[in-house]
């Protein structure tokens, strides 16, 4: 199996791989095989079983998501392959919000993230709230303008 949309291949671990958990979570989902060369072969994982112990917990103290984490052998090589479930609400790790899109992470900013933000959560510009906002603050002339009848020219 080659690498894609939802499969990420990595020779051993590093936190750094918390952002692309965060980027399968934020997309369709997908799962990461530590232990495993681009290729797809198993190369083994000499700490396996601590990071069967770390992983889930460090996933979700960082980001507030459960992911499954297994632990796999193959030809007397152990690997992790950990599963990620696309999550219904935005992921975060540190304040980032990072996205799969093909076989790559992209962190999203700018534009993107406020499209991406508005898309997970429902909400439009018009329908967020503005704290300390009062009637007083409002300007009744642009009430009176849209809810005015539209001028209609008949020619």
């Amino acid at each position: 199996m080659a690498e894609s949309q939802n499969i990420e291949y990595k020779e051993s671990w590093r936190d750094e791989y918390l952002k692309w958990i965060c980027g399968f979570a934020n997309a369709r989902g997908g799962c990461i095989y530590i232990g495993m060369g681009d290729d797809g072969k198993v190369v083994g994982i000499p700490n396996s079983k601590k990071l069967l112990e770390e992983l889930p917990n460090k996933i979700r103290d960082t980001m507030g998501i459960i992911v499954d984490v297994n632990l796999l052998e193959k030809d007397g090589l152990s690997y992790i392959e950990i599963i990620i479930k696309p999550s219904t609400y935005p992921v975060s790790y540190r304040g980032e919000y990072h996205y799969r899109s093909g076989s790559t992470k992209q962190q999203l900013r700018g534009s993107a993230l406020t499209e991406f933000l508005v898309r997970k959560t429902g909400y439009r510009w018009d329908a967020v709230p503005v704290d300390n906002v009062t009637v007083s603050d409002l300007d009744i002339e642009s009430f009176d303008i849209s809810t005015k009848k539209p001028f209609v020219l008949n020619v």
